[in-house]
C-alpha cells in the first residue's frame, strides 16, 4: 500500500496539473450562451471523456515507453522539465492566456459541436501535462492495489474537476482577476517544485543513483 505522503504528492500532482480554476473561466467562455442544463451535459461528457484518457495513460503508459524503447527514468525527466514548463507558465500568466486562444480557436472551427471532447476533454483537461503526470504517477505505483489506488485518485480528481465547472460561473465572481492570479501562481510553485523532484528521480533512475 501506498504511504500516505505518495498519496498526498499524486493527489496535489494532478490536481495542480488540471487546474480546476483556471479552467472555470475557459468553459465560461466555451458554453456562452447555453444553458444551466447544457453547461452540465458539456461538463460531465468531457470530465468522463478526459478521465478515460488519463485512465488509459495510467494503465498503458508505460508499456507504450517499453515498446519504443524509453525507459522510465527518460520519461520522469522529460515529463518533468515539462511540467515546470507549465509551472513557469502559470507563475507567469502564460497558461491562461493559451488556453484562452486554444478554446477561440475551436469555437470557430467547431462552432460548439463535439465541445465537450474537443476542446474541453483533450487538450484543455486532458493536456500533455495531466498526460505526462498520470504516466509518471504510474510509474511509482508497483503492484495492482496501487494502480487501482491511483485511479480513484484520478477519478476524485476528476469530480472536483467537474465540480469546478459545474460551479465554474460563481466561483469565477468569487475568486475575481486578483483571486484567480493569486491560486495559479501558488498552484505553480508548488507544480515547480513537484516537477524538479521528477528530474531528480528521473536521473537517479536513468543513471542508477542511490
Amino acid at each position: 500500500m501506498p504511504g500516505s505522503e505518495t498519496l498526498i504528492n499524486a493527489l496535489t500532482t494532478l490536481l495542480v496539473t488540471l487546474d480546476p480554476p483556471g479552467l472555470a473561466p475557459v468553459f465560461l467562455a466555451l458554453t456562452v450562451g447555453m444553458t444551466r442544463d447544457q453547461r452540465k451535459q458539456v461538463a460531465l461528457r468531457g470530465s468522463l471523456i478526459a478521465f478515460g484518457i488519463l485512465a488509459v495513460f495510467a494503465l498503458f503508459g508505460l508499456a507504450i515507453l517499453n515498446l519504443l524503447g524509453i525507459s522510465l527514468g527518460a520519461f520522469r525527466i522529460a515529463g518533468g522539465l515539462l511540467l515546470f514548463w507549465i509551472a513557469f507558465e502559470m507563475i507567469f500568466e502564460k497558461r491562461q492566456e493559451r488556453k484562452e486562444k486554444t478554446s477561440e480557436i475551436a469555437i470557430t472551427k467547431d462552432h460548439l459541436h463535439n465541445l465537450a471532447v474537443f476542446p474541453l476533454a483533450l487538450p484543455l483537461i486532458a493536456g500533455p501535462g495531466a498526460i505526462s503526470a498520470t504516466v509518471l504517477l504510474a510509474g511509482s505505483m508497483k503492484t495492482t492495489i496501487e494502480m487501482v489506488i491511483l485511479i480513484l485518485i484520478l477519478a476524485f480528481a476528476m469530480a472536483l474537476v467537474y465540480a469546478a465547472l459545474i460551479v465554474a460561473e460563481r466561483m469565477d465572481r468569487f475568486l475575481g482577476n486578483t483571486g484567480r492570479a493569486i491560486l495559479t501562481r501558488l498552484l505553480g510553485v508548488l507544480l515547480a517544485a513537484l516537477s524538479v523532484q521528477f528530474v531528480v528521480d528521473g536521473i537517479r533512475s536513468a543513471f542508477a543513483l542511490p
